[in-house]
């Protein structure tokens, strides 16, 4: 089946119409017809069947079920945001499109000592529909919030609110433990050559508790996604929304 990202507000249309890039990937790449099944989501969670009605030259129209009939959401139960150091475009975009596959919730790019790069104009745009490509691609149902880059000063305020706080460190525990209550989880990843001892000291203080990943030194985003699939396994379990 295939699934298609749309606003929230359209769900309770009579009919949704697709058009240009959507329009060209769904009935043009993906050939598309009459009577096919779709299924929508809204990125906010909330996952209905439709099927697609009418194609026209320049728009397509999909219409959802009647009554309303409710899919999976396809998405873990533990909420995760990724803390990560800000990256070159093609492994940032690398790192979200992965990072959305797996479910993560937020992905909230900083500057740390030895990360200080800065985004180019247009680069958060670009991220997001890297993320709702992956989103479509996977059958998920929520779009993961995506922003920055972010001051380190400003970690505290990033990490405030969450249940469990983890950041990734060569001599932390050998694992993620994680109550199966636990509903919300931040993981810090360091850049290439590690937090600073006093970037290090700052996490501990905001009780981010060191994790470590196994003896070799990962890069960012390797670290980033390689984290995030742990914590969701130890996190979700079986418990799929």
């Amino acid at each position: 089946m295939i699934t298609l990202l749309v606003t929230p507000e359209v769900l309770d249309a009579a009919e949704i119409a697709v058009e240009g890039e959507a329009y060209r990937h769904l009935f043009r790449a993906r050939r598309a017809e009459v009577g096919d099944p779709v299924r929508l989501v809204d990125g906010l969670g909330q996952a209905c069947a439709g099927r697609i009605v009418r194609i026209e030259r320049k728009v397509g129209w999909i219409a959802p079920s009647e009554p309303i009939e409710a899919l999976p959401a396809n998405e873990p139960a533990l909420r995760l945001t990724l803390l990560v150091p800000t990256l070159r475009p093609e492994r940032a975009a690398w790192l979200v499109e992965k990072a959305t596959e797996l479910g993560v919730a937020a992905i909230r790019f900083l500057h740390t000592e030895r990360a200080p790069r800065d985004f180019g104009a247009g680069m958060l745009d670009r991220l997001r529909r890297v993320a709702v490509s992956a989103l479509e691609q996977c059958h998920g149902s929520r779009l993961p919030s995506i922003d920055g880059p972010h001051e380190w000063r400003d970690l505290e305020g990033l990490a405030k609110g969450f249940e469990m706080k983890w950041v990734l460190d060569p001599g932390g525990d050998p694992g993620f433990g994680v109550d199966r209550e636990t509903r919300t989880a931040a993981l810090l990843v360091g850049p290439e050559g590690g937090l600073t001892d006093r970037e290090v000291a700052t996490a501990r203080s905001l009780d981010f508790r060191p994790i470590a990943l196994g003896p070799r030194i990962l890069r960012i985003e390797t670290a980033a996604v390689a984290g995030a699939v742990l914590a969701l396994v130890a996190g979700s379990g079986k418990r799929i929304g």
